[in-house]
């Protein structure tokens, strides 16, 4: 069986190694490139189910600013971003709004919730 090579860049910390991993179409058979066992260990979420934090605005109504900060309390599928985001865009609170204030409990069954990155007072 023919092995594939895959690269990334890691974002695990700042060093930014180029990993490289290799996968018999099954299984990952090695990660090569990583300095430090986060990088490791990113290559492999990496390649088998990638995910990230999803930082954005809602509108807010009432508030002494009109959008309020948002993000995931976990990091999603990669692939689920754009539908969540599509969520939140049609998402308007009303102040007063406190940081970690959940938004949107597990939209879209995604696994975790949206939480409020501020407070936002009423006015």
């Amino acid at each position: 069986m023919n092995a594939t090579l895959t690269h990334y860049l890691c974002i695990g910390c700042p060093l930014g190694c180029r990993l490289e991993v290799e996968d018999d179409g099954n299984d990952i058979v090695q990660v090569r490139g990583h300095q430090c066992k986060r990088g490791e260990n990113f290559a492999k979420e990496e390649h088998k189910d990638p995910r990230r934090m999803v930082t954005t605005t809602v509108a807010i109504r009432g508030g002494e600013l009109p959008r309020l900060p948002v993000k995931t309390a976990a990091p999603i599928p990669k692939n689920r971003m754009q539908d969540l985001a599509d969520e939140l865009h049609k998402v308007v609170v009303t102040a007063p709004i406190n940081l970690g204030d959940v938004i949107l409990a597990n939209p879209l069954d995604i696994g975790t919730d949206v939480v409020a990155a501020r407070d936002i007072a009423a006015v």
